[in-house]
């Protein structure tokens, strides 16, 4: 109610002072008469669209009553208010009868305008609108117009000012053609208009409706009738051409600035009408988007929107960026030019009044003190109070009765309008990139602003601009306004949500179009795998013995880098569109650092990043191609050669976008290493330890597999049901080398732990067994020397094949962590040579009296490095948690005697040495008694188990050969090595 008698009030002053208004000349006073008229019939329509609005009125006047007891004194005239403008156009026609004139005279002055700006593309194309470069010898000279705020003002304004206006002033397109030809282009050029966000307005039945009950008007409704079927079939196709222009005269503007930024200050007029132009297209692509009928919806579908709005952002960064270039620029042209040229026009004024002179003089006054210095000492500049002087000038040049009438000093008007333009490029560089590029107007359209997003990632050409979108959302906030701050919270949030949607879809789509590449080349790599050349190597064979295999017709298999083989340049392949696509979208990614949204800053290629972590880990997990029903697990081998064929590919994207893929690497690595990763999901740590561990030692223990020293690997043996895997191919020393690359020394050191796990939970169970045979092996310690008390009391032992069996097993686990740990090894001394040598020199050399403590420390760094040691370290810490190749694998017991002894004798503070001396005396008087004996079943494999006491003196670092023939005659150990050859070669004949 206040806003419209204040309205009413300032209409009535105008029309009683017989303002005169020219866009041209009083550009200030005219556009914001303008706007007010414009704001003032939006309100009244949005109000008639509130369908409860009688209910909303009545309950607060209810509220009122109660609150203080009376109804407000203002009801009655609201209540009528509400009920006279249940029509509110036809009510406000009414209304503006007085104003027909003042408004009449404000829109007339447009014909200079409006035509000018709503011309169609090959117009512009014609007249090489926005190019610098169509005239070189001009490039230098400053864009000049005698209408420079009218050269960069928003057309869907001026459509609005203009439909709007003449509709409550339609007297006058009855007389003056000038207002009709007016009418009438806008009216060809949309089927709607804007009246708040989202909210239109459908002007042709809104205007037949109007002026159907009117008599006298059919012409007009012909004409509405015209314009409508003109806008329907020629708006849409206009309007496309236009921005398909727009595209290539902002790219065009857009390289020159950014190659020659200083032409930013006599071009920035240029800058301001592209930014405004292309804004006012986008705006009318999205209002007319949603409002149009569906057969003539292929012309407001565009595909390229995202190029014109990335070259506007391109446009504004150049703004943003070189702002102090155009300061510099238009501080000499406001003090050397326009402050000479305004006080040649104040010097000629016929008559000019003291007020009048006054502010005349501040401005050159003004401008005359303006120093380049100024910008170089980076002074804030502040030219509002001058703006706001000029518009006071407007106002009091403009009434009927002015001693100094701006109608007659068109020149001082166009000359100070030109002046406000120069000082918008000194202090109000961001305020003019809000009123020409603001698209914040997307805030209310989500659904079409994700589906152009969509259609922009869809299509690989328009990918590289899919930054635009997010940048779109740092415009949101400027939609807030101080007088509704609870609104910036769910516009705030809205930004927010929505460009991170934006970005994370584009890291998606990076990341995929990279693990696409990544599996081409995998496929690749796969194909120069060793296995993959058997085939090779037969029809080689084949053909030199000029043997014929295979069927006649069977086509050549194609050798690996046949694909790199080009017979064409327009040949494109598979991975070449997808390096094209990748090329693309890293563009747009890397395009800006970080943007800021509502305070808070992205960083749009930390969201690749974190993508390509997420994507790396889990594609390392599924390239192991573990299947926990069959125990079936991919050659870690042939896992590497992918892992490095992955590597490769994401090293390649450094080329695209400025990302640290070596922190990606350190991250996705370094947890691989450990048991679960980041995510507690399972690694190719955990994966392979289990397999080796479930699948591999356990069939060791069942008798399918068996080691082999020589080879240095587990071996299948012949059995009746044949494993589905082939030990060796797991187990030999590349194998292991590659799982010791994969595994890196943190998931070998796991590795370790899990097998020492197992060999203390078989030393519990020889404990038990020592604790049941307790009492005969103490009477067997002091009777070593008494062989046939020791006959006698070895028959009273129990479970002695138990004992055995699990030694065996401790035995062989030992024997493939001893594989483990020399692949380790070999693996550490090729990549930190210098590391491991310094390593192995610390251990050789620390002193046999350390400090049991120290020495440990040392082995365990050791034993992290692959190093073999005196003591094993994991062992030691796996037992003293306890504190509660022959094919039966029994030549891994030597290996299992010692370690075992020299982790047990550790824990319990015994002289490893002495024990061992000890235990050898015990089991050389054992193996002497039965060389005596003749009965067959006592001297059974008796020579193997010579060679076995041979085996453990060899692989203890305490016992040496001297001490073993001191108490067993080396003469035994000979005859024992010459029959067991000798009984293999019978056995393999």
């Amino acid at each position: 109610m206040e806003f419209k008698d204040h309205v009413c009030e300032l209409l009535n002053t105008i029309d009683v002072c017989q303002v005169f208004f020219d866009i041209t000349v009083n550009f200030d006073l005219t556009k914001n008469y303008l706007d007010l008229i414009i704001t003032y019939t939006t309100l009244m329509i949005l109000l008639s669209r509130i369908e409860e609005r009688k209910a909303i009125i009545g309950l607060y006047n209810y509220a009122h009553e109660m609150t203080h007891g009376a109804s407000d004194r203002e009801y009655p005239r609201l209540g009528q208010m509400i009920v006279d403008y249940e029509n509110p156009l036809k009510k406000m026609m009414e209304e503006f009868v007085p104003h027909s004139k003042s408004l009449s005279d404000a829109l007339i002055s447009l014909q200079m305008v409006y035509p000018r700006r709503n011309l169609s593309a090959d117009q512009w194309r014609n007249a090489q609108l926005l190019s610098l470069i169509s005239a070189p010898s001009t490039m230098l000279n400053p864009a000049q117009s005698d209408t420079m705020p009218c050269e960069y003002l928003s057309l869907d304004a001026m459509e609005k000012w203009i439909i709007f206006g003449f509709i409550l002033c339609h007297g006058i397109l009855n007389s003056d053609a000038t207002a009709l030809n007016l009418w009438k282009l806008a009216l060809q050029s949309s089927s709607c208009l804007a009246l708040f966000r989202d909210e239109v307005f459908h002007i042709h039945k809104a205007a037949e409706d109007l002026f159907v009950n009117i008599r006298g008007y059919n012409k007009r409704i012909n004409d509405i009738r015209e314009c409508k079927e003109a806008a329907v079939s020629h708006a849409g196709s206009m309007h496309r051409e236009r921005r398909k222009f727009l595209r290539s005269a902002l790219k065009e503007l857009a390289t020159v600035l950014s190659d020659q930024p200083g032409l930013l200050g006599p071009k920035a007029l240029f800058v301001f009408m592209a930014l405004s132009f292309a804004r006012d297209e986008i705006i009318w692509l999205l209002r007319h988007a949603d409002n149009m009928p569906k057969k003539s919806a292929d012309d407001f579908i565009d595909k390229h929107i995202a190029e014109l709005i990335f070259y506007m952002e391109e446009l504004r960064a150049h703004v943003r960026k070189y702002g102090p270039v155009m300061q510099r620029y238009y501080v000499q042209y406001l003090s050397g030019f326009d402050a000479v040229v305004l006080n040649e026009l104040v010097q000629n004024l016929s008559v000019c009044p003291e007020d009048e002179s006054i502010i005349m003089s501040s401005f050159v006054n003004t401008m005359t003190s303006l120093s380049v210095k100024q910008v170089e000492d980076g002074e804030v500049f502040d030219f509002r109070g001058m703006r706001l002087d000029w518009f006071r000038l407007q106002a009091y040049t403009s009434v009927s009765k002015a001693s100094l009438s701006l109608a007659d000093h068109r020149e001082l008007g166009k000359m100070m309008n030109t002046i406000i333009f120069h000082t918008k490029m000194v202090d109000s560089l961001v305020e003019m990139l809000v009123e020409t590029s603001d698209l914040s107007i997307f805030c209310f359209y989500s659904r079409a602003f994700e589906k152009m997003f969509q259609q922009c990632l869809e299509l690989p050409s328009q990918s590289r601009y899919s930054i635009a979108f997010p940048l779109l959302c740092t415009h949101f906030m400027s939609c807030t306004h101080e007088l509704c701050p609870e609104e910036r919270h769910h516009i705030g949030d809205r930004s927010l949500s929505l460009c991170n949607m934006f970005l994370d879809e584009m890291a998606k789509q990076a990341r995929n179009l990279i693990t696409d590449i990544c599996t081409e080349q995998c496929t690749l790599s796969d194909q120069l795998l060793p296995k993959h050349c058997a085939k090779t190597i037969s029809q080689a064979v084949n053909k030199k013995s000029k043997k014929q295999t295979g069927k006649k017709g069977e086509p050549e298999r194609e050798k690996p880098g046949v694909e790199s083989m080009r017979k064409n340049r327009l040949v494109v392949t598979n991975l070449d569109k997808l390096h094209t696509a990748l090329s693309e979208l890293c563009f747009s990614i890397n395009y800006v650092p970080n943007m800021v949204v509502w305070e808070h800053t992205f960083t749009p290629r930390e969201y690749l990043t974190s993508h390509l972590e997420i994507r790396f880990t889990k594609s390392i997990v599924g390239m192991t191609m573990y299947n926990q029903a069959t125990q079936e697990i991919a050659k870690p081998s042939e896992l590497l050669t992918s892992v490095r064929a992955y590597m490769t590919v994401l090293q390649s994207i450094e080329n695209y976008v400025q990302i640290d893929i070596t922190r990606v690497f350190n991250n996705v690595l370094l947890q691989q290493t450990q048991h679960l990763d980041s995510h507690g999901e399972p690694t190719i740590t955990s994966l392979y330890t289990n397999w080796y561990l479930e699948t591999l030692l356990r069939q060791v223990s069942n008798g399918h597999i068996a080691y082999f020293p020589a080879m240095k690997a587990f071996v299948n043996l012949p059995t009746e049901n044949e494993l589905t895997f082939n030990a060796e191919e797991y187990s030999d020393i590349s194998e292991m080398r590659a799982l010791s690359e994969l595994l890196g020394p943190y998931g070998m050191k796991f590795l370790s732990e899990s097998l020492m796990w197992h060999i203390s939970s078989q030393v519990a169970e020889l404990k038990k067994l020592v604790v049941e045979n307790v009492e005969v092996l103490t009477q067997m310690r002091t009777s070593f020397d008494k062989p046939d008390q020791m006959a006698a009391l070895f028959k009273r032992l129990s479970s002695v094949d138990s004992v055995l069996k699990r030694m065996t097993i401790i035995g062989v686990i030992l024997s493939f962590r001893s594989l483990a740990q020399e692949a380790l090894r070999d693996v550490l001394s090729y990549h930190i040579p210098f590391l491991v040598s310094s390593i192995e020199d610390f251990k050789d050399h620390i002193p046999r009296e350390t400090d049991m403590k120290v020495a440990m420390n040392v082995y365990e760094l050791s034993s992290a490095a692959g190093l073999p040691c005196e003591i094993d370290p994991a062992l030691v810490v796996a037992l003293s948690s306890q504190k509660s190749g022959h094919c039966n694998n029994i030549h891994c017991l030597a290996k299992a005697i010692n370690q075992i002894a020299a982790a047990l004798f550790t824990i319990h503070k015994g002289s490893i040495e002495d024990r061992l001396k000890e235990f050898l005396a015990l089991a050389s008087s054992s193996l002497l008694k039965i060389g005596q004996e003749t009965d067959k079943t006592t001297t059974r494999n008796r020579e193997s188990v010579y060679l076995l006491l041979d085996m453990i003196v060899q692989e203890s670092p305490f016992l040496t050969m001297d001490l073993l023939e001191s108490c067993f005659p080396y003469v035994l150990l000979r005859n024992a090595y010459h029959a067991v050859y000798k009984q293999s070669v019978t056995s393999s004949a």
